[in-house]
């Protein structure tokens, strides 16, 4: 009976769809076959519905192109990701759990040729897979469109990269003009115990061409290849760029006879960037090209006869600001250095008293507003000057400078959050920016050694007339607030991210408007608008970090740890344990072991727990930890599957504070007690 059901359902979809009643469906059946980064043949019934990504390149492409509900799970190099907070971890790029790919049920999986184990697991299965490298800059395009046709979203993949070509083209016109003879000598530094770099082939060193640079030729191939002191000071670079974790590197090796006689370490032209960009040929390498050349070549970038665009506003974004005395507003985009800005403009009916952190109390104020400049702008304008990357705004914007009062940032104008609280009568609206990952700090434990326009933006109104008294001290209702709100996501110091969380960043200002209204003399902590101010920029900055940074409070542990600029990789390769000589434990083994721990809940909380808990230690809070010790012990014995009496110290960083170091070392030796019992109970 139940046969003969299913036969009736087909035989009436098949009518159905001769009659053309089901073409799309029909359609979306319709097989078709792509290539794979190693040329294999990959057949799709049907676009993937349920896609495991373990290459962080192609993830950051699926999410770009607005494919990621397809992607179930992903590395933890991918947390950052608009949206990846509510995926599937299955651990990092090296070692994944295979039981948490198996529990996502895959259709497709992403993968890289280094992860024999899984392609061995699944070939020959119902899962497609899909092996991704990136040969050339071409070859990456390539990948886009591939991933494009894939997911259904053709369109979307194509515009990608005439994107990033765009933007190549437009950096290949500018180095034309400024500088059309001698190319500067860069290098990608790499390494952690040994200077490194890319090898002739690699991606990487393409980058740099691009970026007008002339690259090493070492004759070696190969991803990443080491150099020697010899061939590092025959090549003598002018310019030498890497990414936040090469720095270790740099302090090692630059101090050192030789590695410090080049060019580029005794003029200081050494430069960090995003990982996510130095590393990946994706979703935004003319991005990367364009912000690397703009480093090598400030100077000639900087000169105005160089500059192909006109200082104008090519469209404008209206936004909707609920206060009787605004004109109007929205964000502007201009050119300015020869690369988009973003200016947040307020304009005002009538004309406004200000105070402003970055320029104090000003007056018949008809215009204010936040201005973004992008990183490729950054070294130009430091190099010219604040005056003149004011005097640049203001003519881009065709406003006065008498009447205008700007902040200034590095946080994308399109990450801008709009706040507004209400009480009965009283309304606050506050427009935050934030970004929180380059010079976050914690005010008091800090040293500050430089000037530059703000990260953490406030721009505070109100439908009331504030007195002055009110204005300025809403200042301190929206700091103590913007403390708070960094303090309750435990956002870290970029300086001493181990210990100290951040109070603000080094360069944040508020800018507040007198407004109109019924007379407000009072903003303090006390007050009804105090209040209101400081839970509108509480809940801005929030807002705005998520935008910018895609920080939330409940982030992977993985990535709590690597904003404490703690390695889980590093501190298990330094584990130095007799046992694993007397045994078949390998190091890599005991890495995957714990990494993969770490993605059970329990056991993340209670790491998460010793973050809490070494703050508090830190500050002197907390002084006893014998009942601490006593439950690291417990978890230790609950890993190992047997009672542990004693937790051994396998952590060498004596930097770790005490809590979270005693919290490792459990982890670490119920592991390894783990694993030797199942090394003794092998046949």
């Amino acid at each position: 009976m139940q046969n003969t059901q299913k036969n009736r359902v087909k035989y009436f979809l098949s009518l159905l769809i001769l009659s053309g009643w089901l073409v799309g469906s029909a359609t979306l059946a319709q097989a078709f076959v792509v290539k794979d980064s190693q040329n294999n043949p990959v057949t799709f019934n049907r676009p993937p519905q349920r896609i495991v990504s373990l290459v962080p390149t192609a993830t950051e492409i699926l999410f770009e192109m607005g494919a990621k509900d397809a992607v179930v799970a992903l590395t933890y190099h991918d947390t950052t990701l608009e949206g990846a907070s509510e995926k599937t971890l299955i651990g990092g790029f090296f070692l994944p759990s295979m039981e948490r790919i198996n529990q996502a049920d895959p259709d497709l999986i992403i993968l890289s040729r280094l992860h024999k184990n899984i392609i061995d697991r699944f070939k020959g299965t119902d899962c497609n897979l899909f092996i991704y490298d990136t040969i050339s800059i071409e070859h990456a395009y390539q990948n886009i469109l591939t991933l494009g046709r894939i997911v259904n979203r053709d369109a979307s993949a194509r515009k990608l990269v005439e994107k990033n070509q765009q933007e190549m083209a437009h950096i290949q016109e500018k180095l034309s003009r400024a500088v059309p003879g001698k190319r500067k000598r860069v290098i990608r530094l790499m390494g952690r115990d040994q200077i490194m770099t890319p090898g002739n082939t690699s991606f990487q060193n393409e980058l740099i061409r691009l970026a007008g640079g002339i690259p090493p030729d070492f004759g070696k191939q190969g991803p990443v290849v080491p150099v020697t002191k010899e061939e590092w000071m025959a090549f003598n670079p002018d310019v030498i760029y890497g990414c936040t974790g090469d720095q270790k590197a740099a302090d090692t090796f630059f101090a050192q006879p030789g590695w410090k006689d080049v060019a580029a370490v005794k003029q200081q032209q050494i430069f960090y960037f995003p990982c996510e960009l130095t590393c990946r040929a994706a979703s935004h390498s003319g991005y990367f090209v364009s912000w690397l050349a703009s480093m090598v070549y400030t100077d000639e970038f900087s000169r105005s006869e160089n500059t192909l665009l006109p200082l104008e506003t090519t469209h404008t974004r209206p936004i909707d600001i609920p206060l009787d005395y605004i004109k109007s507003a929205g964000i502007n985009y201009t050119n300015i250095y020869d690369f988009e800005n973003k200016t947040l403009v307020i304009d005002f009916t009538d004309e406004q008293t200000i105070v402003s952190t970055l320029e104090g109390e000003r007056h018949h104020i008809l215009t204010v507003g936040n201005h973004y400049s992008p990183p490729p702008t950054w070294g130009p304008g430091h190099h010219r000057g604040i005056n003149h990357i004011r005097s640049s705004i203001l003519t881009a914007l065709s406003k006065e400078k008498q009447t205008t009062s700007f902040l200034i940032t590095g946080a994308d104008m399109d990450h801008l959050s709009v706040t507004e609280k209400t009480f009965k009568d009283l309304k606050v609206v506050a427009l935050v920016t934030a970004g929180v990952m380059s010079n976050a700090v914690r005010m008091s434990k800090d040293i500050g050694a430089f000037y530059e326009p703000g990260t953490i933006n406030i721009l505070l109104m109100t439908n009331t007339r504030l007195s002055k008294r009110a204005m300025t001290r809403s200042i301190i209702a929206a700091t103590e607030a913007k403390t708070a709100a960094l303090e309750d996501m435990d956002i870290r110091s970029s300086y001493t991210p181990l210990i100290h969380g951040a109070t603000g960043t080094g360069t944040d200002n508020v800018l507040v408007v007198e407004g109109t209204g019924i007379p407000i003399d009072t903003t303090g902590g006390h007050s009804k608008m105090g209040e209101l101010v400081a839970k509108a920029v509480y809940d801005g900055v929030k807002e705005a970090v998520l935008k910018q940074n895609h920080i939330t409070p409940r982030r992977p542990i993985f990535q709590r740890l690597k904003e404490r600029k703690i390695s889980l990789f590093e501190l298990t390769s330094g584990v130095v344990c007799e046992c694993m000589n007397q045994t078949s434990i390998s190091k890599n083994k005991f890495a995957e072991r714990v990494e993969h721990l770490l993605l059970a809940p329990e056991y993340a909380g209670f790491l998460a727990s010793a973050l809490a808990l070494s703050d508090a230690y830190e500050k002197g809070l907390i002084k006893e930890l014998s009942s601490y010790q006593d439950w690291c012990r417990g978890v230790a014995g609950q890993i190992a599957g047997q009672k542990i009496s004693v937790i051994e110290n396998l952590v060498m960083d004596d930097t770790i504070p005490l809590p979270l170091k005693t919290a490792l070392n459990a982890i670490f030796t119920g592991v390894l007690e783990k694993l030797r019992h199942e090394a003794n109970d092998t046949p």
